[in-house]
């Protein structure tokens, strides 16, 4: 204590505050020292504690199926909907999908040590590129409690720390998720602090740990577009959004009915809550009576609400006619928008004004259609005669992924380990100097 201040003295009761750091700088700094200390560890160290992460899930099941009911009855009471609350959802078959994740992530390839590219100097000096760890990731997250497994296997894969902060409507699952991956690190000799989780709360702390530019190297968002709002005005560090899903699907004159029908209820119904299933359908008007009545029906019996524009509702009768707000909407729920337009060029421009650079498809029978799409849309993202909801980490081959990244540096789309890695230059010499 300073000189002259008794224990009784307010000022120095302030001074002593003001010195100590706060619990989100404590845990930042932590995961920072946890980081230096994962890094230098073999493939071998961090496979083994995802394999034990893998088992954890598995032996205590019971233990998360009773944490989500408690997550599920929380979010029902405040009135939660139920294409959210789908978000939440941890059953038997989900809790070894992510067992499953986790051990396909495990068993992909190092991301570490990869010469990237290399290349002599005239006067000898080796000069080469290789991935290293970024070092500390901020994941900010809402619902999924499958994002702190993935997450966190995915961080320790790539080297690397990670401080999370999902939101309150899974607290009790991700508790629980974390507290296993605590214990397959502890058998692994691996840092615990090198997984962390700030409490839900208000968002005060996510600002706190968006500052703290001496420690955290990188921020991921994912979750609805106020919080990503949030976090872009909130940031000092840098930034990878994960911004939302508005996906559309366009069906081309002369499409395969049948090709166009799977698609479409693939794309919305499979899970109407996640970002990339799609928010707006497209038809060509040159196609449209052919083609849109049966898409229609299909999305109809499977509980689908249509919002179609005057020309869609003159076709399908049951749908709603839509307002200028549901172009560009994501509903995260079983309602769809849908226009007919004038051939590709007006799908592009809906595009390019509603979509936000999440996936795009196409359903075509014209090649070269198809390859405009390859080359005019711009997303993270394009699919041609395939649904939007392949446009993941775990169906793509990459085990599971982070989010989806909607901005373009320094990574765009599913991201995985190679996302999570940067690159170090490594300067070999035998005593160069610059002259």
């Amino acid at each position: 204590m300073a000189r002259g201040h008794s224990a009784s003295d307010p000022l120095a009761s302030t001074l002593v505050s003001a010195q100590a750091p706060s619990p989100i700088v404590e845990q930042c700094r932590r995961a920072r020292a946890a980081a230096r200390k994962l890094a230098p560890r073999d493939r071998a160290s961090r496979d083994a504690a995802l394999r034990g992460i893998a088992a954890g899930l598995r032996s205590r099941t019971a233990d998360l199926l009773e944490a989500f009911a408690e997550d599920v009855a929380a979010s029902r009471a405040g009135g939660t909907s139920e294409a959210l609350l789908d978000r939440l959802v941890l059953d038997p078959g989900r809790v070894e999908e992510m067992a499953r994740a986790v051990e396909e992530i495990a068993a992909l390839d190092d991301p570490l040590g990869h010469v990237l590219s290399e290349w002599t100097r005239p006067d000898g000096l080796r000069v080469r590129r290789v991935s290293v760890p970024i070092g500390v990731i901020a994941m900010i997250y809402e619902a999924r409690p499958n994002v702190t497994a993935d997450a966190s296997a995915l961080c320790l894969k790539a080297g690397k720390a990670v401080v999370l902060r999902g939101g309150s409507d899974a607290a009790r699952s991700n508790w629980t998720i974390l507290s296993i991956i605590h214990e397959a690190l502890a058998r692994a000799e691996l840092p615990r602090d090198a997984v962390q989780m700030l409490p839900p709360g208000d968002r005060a702390a996510i600002a706190e740990l968006l500052h703290q530019t001496d420690t955290v190297d990188l921020a991921i968002p994912r979750g609805g577009d106020s919080l990503l709002r949030f976090v872009r005005e909130n940031a000092r560090v840098p930034v990878i959004a994960h911004a939302a899903g508005v996906c559309h699907l366009y069906v081309d004159a002369g499409a395969d009915v049948d090709m166009a029908v799977r698609l479409a209820v693939n794309a919305k119904l499979q899970r109407p809550g996640t970002c990339n299933s799609i928010e707006c359908l497209l038809v060509d008007a040159a196609d449209a009576a052919r083609l849109l009545p049966p898409i229609a029906s299909a999305l109809l019996e499977g509980g689908c609400v249509l919002r179609g524009c005057e020309r869609t509702c003159t076709l399908v009768p049951q749908a709603v006619p839509a307002t200028d707000a549901d172009w560009g909407h994501e509903y995260v729920d079983r309602i769809l928008a849908v226009r007919v337009v004038d051939g590709i060029d007006a799908a592009l421009d809906h595009i390019a004004r509603y979509g936000s650079g999440h996936t795009e498809a196409i359903c075509t029978r014209d090649p070269a259609h198809a390859e405009r799409w390859r080359h005019e849309v711009d997303a993270a993202c394009v699919a041609i005669n395939a649904s939007t909801r392949l446009h993941d980490g775990g169906q793509v081959g990459m085990g599971a992924e982070i989010g989806t990244a909607t901005s373009k540096l320094h990574w765009r789309g599913t991201m995985g380990v190679q996302g999570l890695t940067t690159f170090q230059w490594v300067l070999d010499g035998s005593g160069h100097v610059r002259t």
